[in-house]
């Protein structure tokens, strides 16, 4: 059941299409993933100002095509969420320019395509996207994507008992240690927020972190 408070007539159209087609049995980027990108680019909308009518629609949208981390075309996921979303957006009464606007955002939104935000909808949709990477609720859905990989057939470990952080030289890959994506990815996304009240939250989640991983080493190694 969603708790998601659409603001707009339009954004209750969008969402009666898009809830139907997210991703099922991946807790990583479920409904409940899209509801708190959702929550936050409204609120990081209006510190931009930025429509959040568009804020919130490009957060419905951002995340309509799925590929498993562990696929060679991940880093086609924005550009085919981008591509997905067009059609629905011109059905829940978004006008062509809006529906560009928000494509674009969506297509610079992925981590993975290493693509830059060209306009501040973009960027308020990538701070948002990536808050939900990190602090708490990103450790749990590290490890829901960690397990996915491995159900699939990945030969992934939760760490590597040599050496669970990688400083000893051989090398961080969260393909085959499940805590490597900390270093790979989740440590550096604090520090490329762009706007302040994404940078607050995000320096709060990262210490999250920090304490996180030191206590799992502890226990590791303890």
């Amino acid at each position: 059941m969603t708790v998601l408070r659409l603001n707009t007539e339009r954004q209750r159209r969008l969402w009666e299409q898009v809830e139907p087609l997210l991703a099922k049995g991946d807790l990583a980027h479920d409904i409940l993933h899209t509801e708190r990108v959702f929550r936050w680019a409204n609120r990081l909308s209006m510190e931009a100002g930025v429509n959040s009518d568009l804020a919130g629609a490009a957060a419905l949208v951002h995340d309509l095509v799925q590929i498993p981390k562990e696929d060679p075309e991940r880093s086609a996921a924005g550009e085919r969420s981008a591509d997905a979303a067009a059609g629905l957006l011109e059905q829940a009464g978004y006008r062509p320019e809006e529906i560009e606007e928000i494509v674009q955002a969506v297509r610079t939104s992925s981590w993975s395509s290493g693509m830059e935000p060209t306009s501040d909808l973009g960027r308020v949709l990538q701070d948002a996207d990536r808050l939900d990477a990190i602090g708490a609720i990103g450790i749990a859905r590290a490890f829901c994507t960690a397990q996915s990989m491995a159900h699939g057939g990945q030969d992934l470990g939760l760490y590597d008992p040599s050496d669970p952080r990688g400083k000893y030289g051989r090398g961080s890959d969260d393909r085959k240690n499940a805590l490597d994506h900390f270093t790979v990815k989740l440590m550096g996304l604090a520090g490329g927020m762009h706007f302040p009240g994404a940078r607050q939250e995000a320096e709060r989640r990262h210490q999250t972190m920090t304490t996180f991983l030191e206590e799992m080493v502890r226990e590791i190694t303890g």
